[in-house]
């Protein structure tokens, strides 16, 4: 009988780790997937895509895809004057680009380590994950990772990945150290 295969969206290589373990653990042959146009400056997205390569390599998961696709000025454009909405725009066009995948290559499901972080509209994902998927037989695979959150940061670290400290945008970027502004 042969594996159940998932293009698994990565957003980094730290939220891929026990993502990439309970989707192994529940049968699926797991193939990965770097698309963050959302992550700035240009300098922090090489940093995260290192990352994820890592976790690739160290974990033997395939990757598929062009690791040169950043169009920040689609991203920004998307963004711009959505910024209380921005989420929800930036889930949906890396969710997009990971079904289009998905389905040109002939995965049975795909997912997203976005449903791994604490930080991220969790709910809103599965749900917008489910409605692009619709009636197509490429399923969106709704699992709550976060249940691997600790386990995932103590592995990161021992495997000296890199672990960023905001979601990737500017804007999470600027409300991550907006109290920094208040010091002195």
């Amino acid at each position: 009988m042969s594996s159940k295969r998932i293009l698994l969206h990565a957003c980094c290589g730290p939220c891929s780790i026990t993502t990439i373990d309970a989707l192994r653990d529940q049968g699926f042959e797991v193939s990965a997937f770097f698309y963050n146009p959302n992550i700035h400056p240009l300098q922090e997205y090489l940093r995260r895509r290192e990352g994820f390569l890592e976790v690739c390599e160290k974990m033997n998961v395939k990757v598929i895809g062009r690791l040169d696709e950043y169009d920040s000025k689609k991203w920004f454009r998307n963004a711009a004057f959505r910024e209380a909405n921005r989420c929800f725009h930036c889930y949906a066009d890396r969710l997009e680009r990971t079904l289009s995948l998905a389905k040109r290559g002939g995965f049975d499901f795909y997912t997203t380590t976005l449903l791994y972080s604490k930080f991220q509209q969790h709910e809103r994902i599965a749900e917008l994950g489910k409605d692009m998927a619709g009636k197509s037989k490429c399923e969106f695979y709704y699992y709550d990772f976060r249940e691997g959150w600790k386990e995932g940061i103590e592995r990161s670290k021992e495997m000296e990945i890199y672990r960023q400290q905001y979601c990737g945008c500017l804007f999470s970027e600027n409300e991550r150290y907006e109290n920094d502004l208040k010091k002195n």
